[in-house]
């Protein structure tokens, strides 16, 4: 069951005694807390029958007792555990699993880890809780998130401005989300977000970030790459080489799969593949540029500077050095042409 059935189903008053949420994505936990702690209650019941405890600080003896309490003058009472997975001997719980209290909603968030699902507090909970275990999004995966977070409010968004803003973000939603709502703020009467947007108002550059670099070293416009370098040297928040080089890592390996497919077809490198209905020219475009044995070595290439960014066999070279001499090896630019 998704998150968004959850709260789906408390609004039509369907309630389970206990959900359980574990895994690696935070956004999808905090969604589910956030409802239980502010709408699954009327304001004026949550002082009596809301109880929120913090892993941390939490006795298991303590969260029992809480959960075997009646609710006062209402029907249910909500129990949310936060941070769970640093609360010690949380399988203590293992009783009141077995037999919760049909008036009490418990939802225990165990964020960043999976409870240990061989062992018996493990497997009694995915037996007898609405059990949901998140993952992180794959990068591929975050232009479409992207676009339908913004179609559900009644927004449309460039593409273009869709991947300067993951590019630059990764895989962070939350962080995505905060980023949208502050442009859904801005846009006025507007209703279509762009790469113009998101420079004034989020603060990446349209023409100098991680997306724009990629696609460079891609049509291996040696000049222009070089610009962006300089560029990042003097504005070194706007493209750290710690995220310049996992964005030129993804865009190889995913020129490495292409080559895999041995297909040119569009359609089916967007689905096999994971790439964008906007990105599929600029890797069809790449590969014109770029062998299959030479995306291997570029891919070796990336490998070697990233360990030389954190000092192993390089101690001198400033990021931006690091990065022209990385650019020069991938475009095979002699070495007579400046840097």
């Amino acid at each position: 069951m998704p998150t968004s059935k959850i709260i789906a189903n408390w609004k039509k008053n369907v309630f389970d005694a206990i959900y359980w949420l574990e895994g690696e994505e935070a956004y999808y936990i905090d969604k589910v807390v956030d409802y239980a702690e502010k709408q699954l209650l009327p304001e004026a019941e949550q002082a009596f029958n809301l109880t929120i405890f913090y892993g941390k600080d939490a006795e298991w003896s303590e969260i029992m007792n809480a959960c075997k309490r009646y609710p006062v003058f209402a029907e249910r009472q909500v129990v949310i555990i936060k941070e769970a997975q640093l609360m010690g001997q949380i399988e203590k719980l293992e009783s009141y699993v077995e037999n919760p209290l049909s008036s009490t909603i418990l939802i225990v968030a165990y964020k960043d880890k999976n409870i240990d699902g061989r062992k018996t507090f493990g497997k009694l909970l995915k037996s007898k809780t609405t059990f949901i275990a998140t993952k992180k999004m794959y990068d591929s995966k975050l232009p479409e998130w992207v676009n339908e977070w913004v179609a559900d409010r009644g927004y449309q968004i460039a593409p273009k401005a869709v991947q300067i803003l993951v590019d630059h973000i990764g895989n962070d939603l939350s962080r995505i989300q905060n980023e949208l709502e502050k442009l859904i703020v801005n846009l006025g009467d507007r209703k279509k977000m762009t790469e113009d947007d998101i420079e004034k108002y989020i603060g990446i550059s349209k023409e100098y970030n991680a997306f724009e670099f990629q696609e460079a070293v891609g049509q291996k416009n040696f000049a222009k790459a070089i610009r962006m370098i300089q560029y990042f040297e003097s504005n070194n928040k706007a493209a750290p080489i710690q995220l310049i080089l996992p964005t030129l890592y993804a865009f190889f390996s995913k020129l490495y799969a292409i080559y895999g497919l041995n297909s040119s077809d569009e359609k089916r490198i967007m689905s096999e593949v994971g790439v964008s209905f906007f990105a599929v020219k600029i890797y069809l475009a790449a590969l014109r540029q770029y062998s299959y044995s030479k995306v291997e070595h570029v891919l070796m290439l990336i490998h070697e500077y990233n360990l030389r960014v954190v000092g192993i066999n390089d101690a001198d070279n400033t990021d931006a050095d690091l990065l022209k001499e990385l650019v020069v090896k991938i475009m095979d630019v002699p070495e007579k042409q400046p840097a």
